[in-house]
């Protein structure tokens, strides 16, 4: 049985990409084959590709979800928002003191909006209620890109930019599918002229993304939901595909929660790969699980013990991937969500 230390390895701190580099696609590809690795560059990615294949993205749009909220004795407390409830106004939010609210507490967002606490979770944070019309147009106005912890420093003017794909959509994310980040416009547009076609699914980016598992067993991680959709037009899209090459462990995730969906239904009734979904998944993926929809995956560099690096593991084999890490250390590549990106092929069964 593998246990969370498994899942570990040394990073040094100079490899964690705290900028983006001046050209989205100027980006390094550690191409990962069974027993051999190769350094490309993300415009090698379109060599991969075979007439026929399906290239599957994560199009949602992330929100400035990081914002000041100041109580009523003047303390200043940073909220970032992860998870929206049905009506929109009410969100779940981690915040370092969350246990020192009491329901009904009050803030001041720096606009003068208004937000009351509702809950808290252990897991979760807060549970806050948004007093004001349109929750996206507030945070437009003073809520801060959620740049992850690990780039240790303020959102920039041009991360609202930078830290959004070219092709963002549907708002909802806390984090952005990262993988997506290497496309451009252009790069996007030659996929197609491959002979490959594009599918856009989506998934809304949560807390878990940033979460470290902090038991050792890893059967008692608790995995954050996210929602996430396929429509029928795209799952047979999908379902009719050469190969399914997913970009980003965020379209992984909702393809593969489409796949169990599917391996639910009596024989007669399954598709080849996925059946069409809109839910909320906390799909937690480790060596061992079986892949029903996608064939390749191109992916960030993870944190060490992270569920992102267990899911990398369960698809391309553990050993293969610590060595693929340790090649790509040694080469220098850049680490996380600003960082290089890696081809993953299924291993074999």
């Amino acid at each position: 049985m593998l246990h969370t230390s498994d899942f570990d390895f040394e990073l040094p701190v100079e490899l964690i990409a705290s900028h983006p580099l001046e050209r989205r696609d100027a980006s390094r590809m550690l191409v990962v084959e069974p027993e051999q690795v190769f350094d490309k560059h993300i415009r090698d990615f379109l060599e991969y590709l075979q007439s026929g294949d399906v290239v599957v993205f994560n199009n949602s749009r992330v929100i400035p979800a990081r914002f000041n909220a100041t109580d009523k004795n003047g303390n200043v407390h940073e909220i970032t928002l992860h998870t929206a409830t049905d009506d929109q106004k009410t969100w779940w939010g981690l915040c370092k003191k969350f246990n020192k609210f009491s329901i009904g507490d009050v803030l001041t967002m720096d606009d003068g909006t208004e937000i009351e606490i509702l809950d808290t979770d252990d897991e979760s944070g807060l549970k806050v209620q948004f007093r004001c019309d349109d929750v996206f147009d507030v945070l437009n106005r003073v809520g801060k890109m959620p740049l992850p912890p690990y780039m240790k420093r303020e959102e920039e003017l041009s991360d609202r930019e930078r830290y959004q794909t070219v092709y963002a959509d549907p708002i909802g994310s806390m984090a952005a599918p990262t993988a997506g980040l290497h496309f451009t416009d252009e790069l996007m547009g030659e996929i197609e002229k491959r002979g490959a076609r594009i599918v856009k699914v989506t998934l809304h980016v949560g807390a878990g993304t940033w979460m470290p598992v902090k038991t050792e067993d890893l059967t008692q991680h608790k995995m954050h939901s996210e929602w996430c959709q396929i429509t029928a037009a795209q799952a047979d899209i999908i379902n009719n595909a050469k190969r399914v090459i997913a970009v980003g462990t965020t379209s992984m995730r909702t393809l593969e929660t489409a796949a169990i969906d599917n391996r639910k239904l009596p024989l007669d009734k399954r598709n080849k790969r996925v059946v069409p979904i809109c839910k909320t998944t906390d799909i937690f993926i480790t060596p061992g699980y079986k892949f029903g929809a996608v064939d390749v995956l191109l992916t960030n560099f993870h944190l060490p013990k992270s569920t992102l690096f267990m899911l990398v593991s369960a698809f391309a084999g553990l050993n293969e991937m610590k060595s693929a890490y340790a090649h790509a250390i040694a080469e220098k590549y850049r680490f996380f969500s600003y960082g290089d990106c890696c081809l993953l092929f299924k291993k074999g069964e």
